[in-house]
């Protein structure tokens, strides 16, 4: 893959590699010319799970981590690493896989739909090639119908279980940094609240600079542990042949970090330990910085790489280590999809000193209320705060929509609070960003247009992955009818108006989502939206029942939401709830009874959620 032209190879080529070596007197060496007898070196992973770059080493002055910062002064640090996703499961479904999810049909959180039969869990090749695979102890890989790849995964897997003298790639993964870390207010804390540096879209509050030192103390917890694993590595005698990676498996934790396409979402600390006799494949020099972009996409070609093993065609990433590494990316691209109980779309892309956002859904707001995300004080504060009046421009946006299009001056604003989309200066720069995004979308036959509840009929089918690939998809024109939809404009509704009568129903509902967005301005389409109302697709009639509320037209929207809330397919159910919930307590004064018994019949843990939130 070069730079933005990620490539989704025809299913001729998808065909994964066999069984690439046998038994340990086969193994691949990654062996240079100047060390032609160099045995493979071993693979030690370290995973904090919910951190961004909150480390000393990356000049933070909040943190105590003096471990860490004793890793990143004899390796390399990388300062332009990204998750690819702002939550757990989709980027470790990247991981796995080193395939993006959106061309999977697995960004949705938890969504673990199963994916095509060429695409191999990446530890399985490492694992033919005589290593011994240990994980220790996520998974959460968001896909079903894969074999166990590991040797081990429990809290007991080990690299020390292996055979003498096998080599061993490990992840220990430390949660203690967890967004949950912060649901139990700690009494006694070893940072002072009071010096804690608070971001310009947290409203200054007890509880958010509490919920910040109490992070950084769990971020010291976390370094204790990490430095535990390089204690027992140095003294196993092993570290002179080992590679140790850290990085944190997406931002975190508070309110617009985790979950939300903001560089604290998004960007990740990782730093690379290459010991001298492997000194050939280190990044660069110890104790030193590289600005190369590297994210989750490039880790499975990436360890591949560094064990000898050839990466398979399909993987989309770019091997950053080894022998045989590829050139950097210009671009990186991110995604988010529903998150827990909430349905959200957007899709991004970083350069060196740009960040871009495009919302396909800018008629929900940021903050959608999601039960997990508000059980830390810090976000029930900032609520309370905005709720009552107490907060600044920036602070408050939190809880607006959005708009179509974000850009970021990365150096000038690194906390991304100064949206640059609208400002010419910056056209040149937005236009850029937004082709390789489109292009990059393109490339991997994006699914995040297709509705969750028609995205999972599908699968019952087969994989999502074969039917976009096929004319059943028509992606361009399904790309240009949400981009027109969601961009807003009241030009576009006469195309809109066409559309809700096209053949297919997912640019039926794009069209249905465009009266929503220009709201009263879409008062032209109503003959539509209502026809729409008895369309085939639940989604598309769902769409247009919040078209026509909006409108006025509050009658007939009430009666297919109350239909639709009893679809036999979850996800429809829960999209159906989110809409009820966005139109406010009237609509859902409405439909209490129904969700009521909704609520008894349904076992879905995320309509459970909203359902509990709608009937509060």
């Amino acid at each position: 893959m070069k730079n933005a032209e990620v490539i989704r190879k025809p299913l001729l080529y998808q065909v994964h590699l066999p069984i690439l070596i046998l038994g340990l007197g086969l193994l691949v060496s990654c062996t240079s010319e100047k060390n032609p007898d160099l045995p493979p070196p071993n693979i030690l992973w370290i995973v904090a799970e919910d951190i961004s770059p909150y480390l000393g080493c990356y000049g933070d002055p909040n943190a105590l981590t003096p471990n860490l910062d004793r890793l990143a002064s004899g390796g390399v640090i990388y300062t332009n690493a990204f998750a690819n996703a702002p939550v757990c499961a989709p980027a470790r479904s990247t991981i796995i896989t080193g395939m993006y999810p959106p061309g999977l049909g697995t960004q949705h959180m938890r969504s673990t739909n199963a994916v095509p039969d060429f695409v191999r869990l990446y530890p399985g090749y490492i694992r033919d090639a005589g290593y011994y695979c240990t994980n220790n102890s996520k998974k959460d890989y968001n896909l079903k119908g894969k074999p166990e790849e590991w040797n081990e995964s429990s809290r007991t897997a080990h690299y020390k279980n292996r055979e003498p003298g096998q080599p061993f790639f490990a992840i220990f993964n430390f949660n203690v940094c967890h967004e949950s870390c912060i649901h139990k207010t700690m009494d006694k804390l070893v940072h002072d609240p009071a010096k804690m540096e608070i971001p310009p879209y947290h409203p200054d509050l007890p509880e958010i600079r509490h919920d910040w030192a109490q992070f950084y103390d769990k971020i010291t917890m976390m370094d204790t542990l990490a430095g535990n694993i390089l204690t027992e590595l140095e003294e196993s005698g092993l570290a002179d042949s080992t590679i140790v990676i850290f990085y944190g498996d997406h931002g975190g934790i508070l309110g617009r970090s985790k979950r939300f396409m903001y560089a604290t979402g998004l960007r990740v600390p990782m730093m690379v330990r290459v010991p001298d006799a492997y000194k050939h494949l280190a990044p660069g020099r110890k104790g030193s910085k590289t600005d190369r972009m590297v994210s989750f996409i490039d880790l499975a070609p990436t360890m591949l790489n560094i064990a000898g093993i050839p990466i398979p065609e399909y993987m989309q990433g770019n091997a950053f280590l080894g022998p045989d590494q590829a050139a950097p990316s210009t671009y990186t691209h991110t995604f988010r999809g529903r998150m827990d109980e909430r349905y959200d779309f957007c899709r991004g892309t970083f350069s060196d000193d740009f960040h871009y956002i495009i919302n396909y859904m800018p008629h929900r707001i940021y903050a959608q209320r999601l039960e997990y995300l508000w059980r830390a004080p810090s976000m029930r504060a900032w609520e309370n705060a905005f709720l009552n009046g107490e907060c600044n421009q920036d602070q408050s946006r939190f809880f607006q929509t959005k708009p179509f299009e974000e850009l970021y001056d990365r150096n000038a604003d690194p906390w991304e609070v100064r949206n640059l989309a609208g400002d010419p200066a910056y056209a040149a720069v937005l236009e850029e960003l937004r082709k390789a995004t489109l292009d990059w979308q393109l490339s991997i036959r994006d699914v995040g247009f297709i509705p969750e509840g028609q995205l999972k009929r599908i699968a019952r089918e087969g994989t999502i992955y074969d039917f976009t690939s096929t004319e059943a998809y028509p992606l361009e024109r399904i790309m240009e009818a949400a981009t027109m939809a969601a961009a807003g404009e009241p030009a576009n509704i006469p195309e809109l108006k066409a559309r809700l009568n096209d053949d297919d129903p997912i640019i039926r509902y794009w069209a249905a989502t465009g009266g929503i967005i220009l709201e009263d301005k879409a008062s032209d389409m109503i003959p539509e939206l209502e026809k729409a109302l008895k369309d085939e697709n639940p989604e598309v009639r769902i769409a247009a029942a919040e078209a026509l509320y909006g409108l006025d037209h509050t009658k007939p929207a009430i009666s297919t939401l109350q239909e639709t809330i009893y679809h036999e397919t979850p996800e429809t159910v829960l999209f159906t709830i989110n809409v009820l919930q966005s139109l406010g307590p009237d609509a859902l004064k409405n439909v209490r009874k129904d969700l009521i018994k909704v609520k008894a019949e349904n076992e879905n843990n995320y309509v459970q959620r909203a359902i509990a939130y709608a009937l509060d």
